[in-house]
């Protein structure tokens, strides 16, 4: 494998940290992938000792011969760019903490890029998932969180600070949730997976998890249906806000929360529908992701392998 070439890609979130390698295909390679915990009682000491794990354990499998091209970070937002920090929303103990250069410690002599979690599931969508020979688009994850990227007139768009696509904290109407991030119902804060099911907690519902309601709603459980649908609704204006906003023609959902069932994108696609009198907003389509659970790792390794289409 004298001439392979694998880019790392490395995955940020509120509960995980997962690194792997990545061929320019936007194959993981077998036996790569390596995940170690974060959480939001997690002490500074203990995230950064989960990032070098995983960036070591994932860069020990780089077969012999092989050329490693670089090191792609995606993490959960805000981030600031241009310094290549991070401060996660849901990981209160790294604000404005230097990833980007605690990862360059451990992979001396190759460029490491940093961006928003949201742009990176954007890419991978691009390049090998459903936004494929789109030019107008948003990756858009809903799960623990709420977290989206753009790729427009075929480039995806960072922003000055790197935090471009957020659309996990626009505001929707109709909803007084309160949000982390000092906002009233952010979508975040209204229908990402723990929102949704709190919320029905409060209506009555009984479960605990995500896949709790989801059970709840294939039986017809009609406070399951009630939160579900009003997740939906949520996510569909935020999607409509922000293609009255930049003129987006397809929206592709991942994440955990998106699978509670195949009936949210109907409830997100009616709240969208609303919008008919201004059709350039109402013929978004949303669609789930084409990508695997290996979709985040991808779009990391993206801004190595895809470097071209990164603004």
């Amino acid at each position: 494998m004298s001439d392979a070439v694998f880019a790392l890609g490395v995955d940020l979130g509120g509960t995980k940290i997962e690194a792997a390698l990545v061929d320019p295909a936007g194959t993981v390679l077998a036996g790569s992938r390596f995940r170690a915990p974060t959480g939001g009682t997690s002490t500074s000491e203990m995230l950064a000792a989960s990032a070098e794990s995983v960036v070591l354990q994932a860069i020990a499998t780089l077969p012999d011969g092989a050329t490693l091209v670089g090191v792609g970070i995606g993490s959960a937002g805000p981030i600031t760019v241009a310094e290549g920090r991070v401060s996660p929303l849901n990981l209160p103990n790294w604000r404005e903490y230097p990833l980007r250069d605690q990862v360059a410690a451990l992979v001396p002599g190759v460029p490491v890029a940093l961006r928003m979690d949201g742009e990176c599931i954007a890419l991978a969508e691009h390049w090998i998932g459903a936004g494929q020979g789109e030019s107008n688009l948003m990756g858009m994850v809903v799960s623990t969180g709420i977290g989206g990227g753009l790729i427009l007139g075929g480039r995806a768009i960072a922003g000055h600070t790197g935090n471009a696509g957020h659309i996990g904290h626009i505001e929707v109407g109709g909803f007084d949730d309160a949000c982390l991030c000092g906002g009233t119902g952010c979508v975040e804060a209204v229908a990402s997976g723990p929102k949704t099911t709190a919320w029905a907690q409060r209506q009555g519902w009984v479960g605990a998890t995500g896949e709790d309601l989801a059970a709840s709603y294939a039986a017809g459980d009609p406070i399951a249906i009630a939160a579900v649908a009003r997740s939906g609704r949520a996510i569909g204006q935020a999607i409509a806000s922000s293609t009255a906003l930049v003129d987006l023609d397809l929206v592709a959902i991942g994440g955990g929360f998106s699978h509670v069932t195949p009936d949210l994108f109907d409830y997100i696609r009616d709240a969208i529908a609303l919008r008919a009198p201004f059709p350039f907003v109402a013929k978004v389509r949303v669609i789930p992701s084409g990508l695997s659970g290996e979709g985040p790792l991808i779009g990391a390794a993206a801004l190595i392998h895809r470097a071209e289409f990164v603004a």
